[in-house]
């Protein structure tokens, strides 16, 4: 099993290396290929579930030398939280690629060895347990993303591939220098240098140092989710993007950034997480509704849905700043909700697109009538993002909105209307996009989904019926893991209401929490919420 995780991060790169020596003429072997590869990659990693255990610390775990002059391991593994993370990502891999069958008809080898390259990147991501080689797989994402966006996006695809490449390589850089920083500040404590994330848990900071490293990880993270006012680059991203990019990066990359707040940014500087709370908590609340009523004036159905992941997320973030265990699970649930529902939206508008080749939606209308299933399927994946009991996006939603009314009621209060906004807009998008009179002729004689396009859909409305029915199998899983990422925050929070008035906060020093996710789920944590 140790292998087999390895084996699952880089089966795509490798799949895509070998596609490298097929003629480019060869497009069915590019198309069928990738899906072989992206297939293979999630059967492999449904081996994993029977194995993965409800403990919080990390399985699967491979550890081996790398470049150990310098501390470099090469250090997979996996919990409760990067476990589901990973599956989210293998199971969008080979939807991806059947999406863009018919879609993708120009430089077809370049594209699907850009989307397995992605996907290693991501894998290796949600996989690395050392901040050396998380950083490597970080920037493996970028060129992919940048290229798919660039060659094969809308008209203002350059504009919108730029602009994504220089908001992330800022956060990064900066990413890296707190990186070296934390590197050298264990070397001075220890005598060891490292980059291994459980032995950097350990590190003994000042208030003003985890402040300022806190803030690299943060403004790294914060544009990638991306949190209010960092955002501006995503609708266009979105926009430009060809379908089978905008669903990874809706699905998987935008999870990226929470996935940091959870794993790097939060546990390895639990004071500065604690003081920067309220800010985060209200920069969450202006995401979730500046992003709803920004989605209702949208006269482009994708730039809609792109809005409604900004308020979405924002959803995430104030489950993760609630600092508890309801609101910690309920933002690692609608991260695995949001990917399938906001994903599934950006398929259906990528196959409306194919038939009329605009997303104007003046330009629909009354598409109810010739086209029964795709109105079906719009409709039941709309009522997944907005939350309908018993279906996924509901279970993440309440569980956050729990966590952040234990925590600040007034934050939770404002938080809810976004429920009611993101109700507004989306129905009045399907009202307008599916029912009413047929208003464009146009729209006559479009054809319905077909047998591909079905199986696109079809895994992604199963799984949305199952997590909305059947959360315990999920949550259950997370739960000891997000509980030992908590304790260094309540320990944090605690030092902190102690301190005295006068005393110094930054000489307080606190420890991470590389014992507690080291440990089995024996780990004794406060359940629900705390404060």
């Amino acid at each position: 099993m140790e292998s087999l995780l390895s084996v699952i991060v880089f089966l795509p790169l490798v799949a895509g290396l070998l596609l490298m020596l097929v003629p480019k003429d060869q497009h069915q072997v590019f198309r069928w290929g990738s899906f072989v590869a992206m297939l293979a990659t999630f059967g492999l990693s449904l081996a994993l579930v029977p194995k993965f255990q409800t403990i919080a610390g990390m399985q699967f775990v491979t550890d081996k030398p790398w470049v150990p002059d310098f501390g470099i391991h090469y250090h997979l593994g996996l919990d409760g939280i990067s476990f589901f993370l990973l599956l989210l990502t293998n199971f969008l891999g080979p939807i991806l690629v059947l999406s863009a069958f018919s879609a993708v008809q120009e430089r077809v080898k370049e594209f699907y060895i850009l989307l397995l390259v992605l996907q290693t990147g991501m894998l290796g991501a949600f996989a690395a347990l050392d901040l050396f080689l998380f950083y490597i797989f970080w920037e493996l994402m970028l060129l992919p993303m940048y290229l798919l966006i660039g060659v094969w996006g809308g008209k203002r695809r350059i504009y919108a591939a730029v602009k994504f490449v220089l908001y992330t390589i800022v956060g990064s850089l900066l990413m890296l220098v707190a990186i070296l920083v934390l590197y050298f500040q264990h070397h001075t404590q220890t005598g060891v240098y490292t980059f291994d994330l459980m032995a950097l848990y350990h590190t003994q900071l000042s208030g003003s140092t985890q402040a300022w490293l806190f803030a690299a990880f943060a403004l790294a993270f914060a544009i990638k989710v991306p949190v209010f006012p960092l955002h501006t680059w995503l609708p266009d991203a979105h926009v430009e993007a060809p379908t089978a990019g905008s669903v990874v990066l809706a699905g998987v990359l935008l999870k990226m950034g929470t996935y940091g707040f959870l794993r790097f940014a939060i546990p390895l500087f639990p004071a500065a997480a604690v003081q920067a709370q309220t800010l985060f908590l209200v920069l969450a609340v202006i995401g979730i509704i500046y992003g709803a009523l920004v989605a209702m004036v949208q006269t482009d159905v994708k730039k809609l849905v792109a809005y409604s992941s900004v308020s979405h997320l924002g959803y995430v973030m104030l489950g993760l700043f609630s600092f508890n265990l309801f609101g910690s699970s309920g933002a690692l649930y609608q991260m695995l909700g949001h990917g399938l529902s906001t994903g599934g939206l950006f398929l259906l508008v990528g196959m409306i697109y194919e038939r009329r080749h605009t997303r104007e939606i003046s330009e629909f209308g009354g598409l109810a009538t010739g086209l029964p299933f795709f109105t079906f399927a719009f409709v039941f994946v709309t009522l997944s993002s907005v939350g309908l009991p018993g279906l996924n996006g509901f279970v993440g939603e309440f569980l956050v909105l729990l966590g952040a009314f234990g925590e600040n009621r007034l934050m939770a209060i404002l938080a809810a209307s976004g429920v009611v906004l993101g109700a507004v807009y989306m129905l009045w998008l399907v009202r307008r996009f599916l029912f009413g009179p047929l208003t464009n002729e146009a729209n006559a004689k479009l054809p319905d989904l077909n047998v591909r396009e079905w199986l696109v859909l079809a895994p992604i409305f199963v799984m949305i019926v199952v997590m909305g029915v059947l959360p315990r199998p999920f949550l259950s899983r997370m739960e000891p893991s997000l509980e030992a990422a908590l304790e260094p925050l309540h320990r944090a929070r605690a030092a902190l209401e102690q301190a005295e008035p006068r005393q110094d906060l930054g000489s307080i020093e606190l420890e991470g929490i590389g014992d507690a996710v080291s440990a089995s789920s024996g780990t004794e944590s406060a359940k629900g919420i705390e404060r």
